[in-house]
């Protein structure tokens, strides 16, 4: 009876955690978009921002942070991937892999300000690239770099080891079998990983307004990598603290409700083949 009594609180318990945490999302979801749907209009999706008279878009920062996002993950995606495999797959237990393991776990772990104020030393100062998209890139690459070698990692380890000594049997290479049978099997782990470091890239601002700078470039959309590169996450930082615009509420309300709709759209829109490819796997 006691043991009937107390699963029934740590049920009732657990419960309760889940829907405080569905509650608090609720509550942030409907505080952030009933302020600034009402600000949304195809004109401010798709205008160009004003610094003093009203009535300005985000259209150029929209174009930004998909473009910087795309080249972040363009550079840490083969990196991250590679270097998990090699600590999952071919490095040997050392005291190398063991300091790569931590290295890897320190910096996933730094403030991405730090993270700013490096890309701003390197790659706008030393390298001379100025505030720009291609040095917003780097940065956020190496922001999300850590984050990628351990997911990728932790899910290629998940994969049971039978499934390698059945390649092996069948006389398939190592390469082979990384290739053909753990990165398909791990690949919804992969995803996964790949849409946290997503979502965390498109709402990064500290690391952009060090290395990107907070004004956009006359044409848009500029696929320059040298232009300048100001995103959402950086224009709603930019406009409630230095704003002159009249609108400077109305437009840091819309913007916050279009990047909260922008991150929620990219989670869905590669988490759920993401899911579907887990639950295929499963079912197999």
């Amino acid at each position: 009876m006691n043991s009937k009594l107390t699963n029934n609180i740590a049920n009732l318990v657990f419960w309760m955690f889940g829907f405080t945490i569905l509650g608090i999302l609720i509550w942030f979801l409907w505080h952030i978009l009933a302020a600034g749907l009402p600000h949304l209009s195809w004109d401010f999706i798709t205008g160009k921002p004003q610094e003093i008279i009203a009535g300005g878009g985000v259209g150029p920062q929209l174009f930004n942070s998909f473009y910087i996002l795309f080249l972040s993950l363009l550079f840490s995606i083969p990196f991250g991937i590679g270097a998990g495999i090699w600590l999952s797959e071919y490095a040997k237990k050392n005291w190398f892999t063991d300091l790569v393991r931590l290295s890897t776990e320190m910096l996933s772990s730094v403030p991405s300000i730090v993270f700013g104020l490096f890309g701003m030393l390197v790659f706008v100062t030393t390298f001379g690239l100025g505030f720009t998209i291609l040095g917003g890139a780097l940065t956020l690459a190496l922001l999300n770099l850590p984050v990628l070698v351990r997911v990728t990692e932790e899910t290629l380890r998940a994969v049971p080891d039978s499934y390698r000594e059945a390649s092996a049997a069948l006389g398939a290479t190592k390469w082979q079998t990384i290739r053909k049978v753990l990165i398909p099997t791990a690949l919804p782990g992969l995803v996964t990983g790949i849409t946290l470091v997503a979502g965390r890239a498109l709402g990064e601002s500290a690391i952009l307004i060090f290395t990107a700078g907070v004004t956009v470039s006359r044409f848009a959309p500029d696929f320059n990598v040298f232009a300048s590169g100001e995103t959402l996450a950086v224009r709603l930082w930019y406009v409630r603290s230095e704003g002159l615009v009249p609108d400077a509420m109305e437009i840091a309300e819309g913007t916050a409700a279009l990047l909260v709709i922008v991150v929620l759209l990219l989670n869905l829109l590669i988490g759920l083949p993401s899911r579907y490819l887990q639950r295929k796997a499963a079912g197999k």
